[in-house]
């Protein structure tokens, strides 16, 4: 696994990296589900958890950005009351050339400059304003919700902000 703090792989610096048919042993996606709660139900508002900055979010941090979320609405909330859907997917392999380490590492390791790496995860590649998780629940919920996509968004490398959407529901046609 990744020997490197979170923040190396925050800035996006070069081209993507995503052609997986190409690479073998790519570490699966920690993410385990996309969409939660109760799937069926038509909610009225829609609350969305938007990055203010473009950067990449690692599988991790959006797995235990959906964790957190996820725990908290079920607790203040309920199962049937609410949908959470992320809205990202990691597409981007993140590679790292590892270097020795230990006593006398210092000669051992100089290594080549810009090496290519060995695949250690993925990230999701975002841009300023993209939503990440977006929440649907009725008005008496709202607060409830907030606070939860708040505590996620902590997890997460960028500052982040809450946008409430109210969506207009479609009208029955007109019989004669």
């Amino acid at each position: 696994m990744v020997r490197k703090p979170g923040k190396m792989y925050r800035n996006i610096a070069k081209k993507a990296y995503t052609r997986r048919e190409y690479m073998g042993g790519v570490p699966g996606s920690k993410i385990v589900q996309f969409e939660m709660g109760n799937l069926s139900q038509e909610f009225p508002l829609e609350i969305n958890l938007t990055v203010e900055e473009a950067c990449q979010i690692r599988h991790t941090a959006l797995e235990a950005a959906r964790i957190s979320i996820n725990r908290k609405l079920i607790k203040d909330v309920g199962r049937m009351n609410f949908h959470l859907k992320l809205r990202v997917f990691p597409h981007h392999v993140l590679r790292e050339n590892k270097q020795a380490t230990g006593a006398g590492a210092d000669r051992v390791s100089e290594g080549m400059r810009l090496a290519f790496g060995k695949a250690v995860g993925t990230a999701a590649r975002v841009a300023s304003g993209q939503i990440i998780f977006t929440v649907y629940t009725t008005p008496q919920y709202i607060d409830k919700s907030k606070d939860a996509l708040w505590h996620g968004g902590h997890k997460l490398p960028s500052p982040t902000y809450i946008k409430i959407v109210e969506k207009t529901m479609p009208e029955a046609p007109a019989t004669e």
